[in-house]
């Protein structure tokens, strides 16, 4: 069974400067810990971490030494990996970017980390765009939007996505106090940019309150997007079946139902190609691939679209790939993964732990994959 590589940063002095009344811990820590505060964002991140102990099984952490968060996965009996190292001094806003990078590098298909606005502010300042992140509320002030209502909520939300519910992007504005001003009675926000965040989808209670779900409505609304974001002299890739037939047709486009076919510039100039065919199209020209789930089952890749092989995936970019599939497609699997058998082991181990699915116009989902 595929495990979910799941990144955690802890910035172990959030928070310390609540209890002395420091209006926050950026610069303070020291004067804080003389004070007699005690680290709260291990005990935080323990809440948020033990509603993953039900599918640990399934999960595999990637994390840093001692309180940055080794510590704390050992203790709590967690599969991880450590990466990077830590001085014997007290963790700094260096380590948290450097985490960020190294995680990226990695791999990892989220990073949760626990912290304030601080750590938020760090992590926006060189995380990738489009990485999902998820912060477990740690601090002394949270105005960012990048946070979970609570560290049982962090947990919760997490484990939604490790266990296959449909789990929405969106992003989170990163906004900071200055503390300085506010130890002097100001009260002074400063935007820092927007992070990439899950969100809870509310899938099954949206069905029943709206009714049931148009496939044709949602393939008009994806052609609308589709066509609002096309990118010039970039060559689109649809694979086969009906949500992507549907979609181009909703284009004005006539393509093949169960072929694979090429787009560029707003026009078919592929139709029903070969491997061969396809992998000359795209072996040193940028494209993207579209790709739908089998219904009931979840290939996406390696059932009825082996046109796209492992060297045609390899040429797009797997950073390239998305899935369309209407909500209710994707609810039909039960929380199961969407599946990849390329017929490349290597290459099915590559893929991300999950996907963004397009679900809507500008909406997109987070997915497992599964192998």
């Amino acid at each position: 069974m595929s495990r979910f590589h799941l990144g955690l940063i802890i910035n172990p002095l959030a928070g310390l400067g609540g209890p002395a009344g420091l209006k926050g811990s950026d610069g303070v820590a020291e004067q804080a810990l003389a004070l007699g505060s005690q680290p709260l964002a291990a005990e935080r991140t323990r809440t948020a971490l033990e509603r993953l102990q039900a599918v640990q099984e399934r999960l595999e952490f990637l994390t840093f030494p001692g309180p940055m968060g080794a510590d704390l996965l050992a203790e709590m009996g967690f599969r991880y990996r450590v990466l990077g190292d830590l001085s014997d001094r007290l963790s700094n806003a260096a380590d948290t970017r450097k985490a960020v990078e190294q995680l990226q590098d990695a791999g990892v298909a989220l990073i949760l980390f626990s912290g304030g606005d601080g750590t938020a502010r760090d992590i926006c300042a060189v995380v990738r765009e489009g990485q999902p992140v998820l912060g477990i509320p740690a601090g002394v002030k949270i105005q960012s939007g990048v946070y979970a209502v609570s560290p049982r909520a962090a947990g919760e939300l997490t484990a939604r996505l490790i266990e296959g519910g449909l789990v929405r992007l969106a992003s989170g504005e990163v906004r900071d106090i200055d503390e300085s001003a506010l130890r002097e009675g100001r009260v002074t926000a400063r935007w820092y940019g927007e992070l990439t965040v899950p969100q809870e989808g509310g899938y099954m209670q949206q069905v029943k309150q709206g009714g049931v779900e148009s496939e044709e409505l949602v393939l008009s609304d994806l052609a609308d997007w589709l066509q609002d974001s096309w990118e010039a002299n970039v060559r689109y890739i649809f694979g086969p079946g009906s949500t992507l037939h549907g979609l181009a047709q909703n284009l004005g486009l006539e393509t093949s139902l169960l072929g694979v076919d090429v787009i560029e510039n707003g026009q078919v100039i592929a139709l029903d190609v070969s491997e061969v065919q396809l992998f000359e199209l795209v072996a040193e020209h940028p494209a993207r691939l579209l790709v739908t789930a089998i219904g009931g089952q979840g290939h996406i890749i390696g059932r009825g679209n082996q046109q796209i092989s492992p060297r045609v995936l390899r040429a797009v970019g797997l950073e390239h790939l998305r899935v369309v599939a209407t909500k209710r497609k994707l609810g039909t699997l039960q929380g199961r993964p969407l599946l990849v058998d390329s017929g490349d082991v290597e290459l099915d181990d590559a893929f991300p732990d999950v996907v963004r699915v397009w679900a809507g116009y500008k909406e997109e989902l987070l997915y497992p994959v599964g192998r």
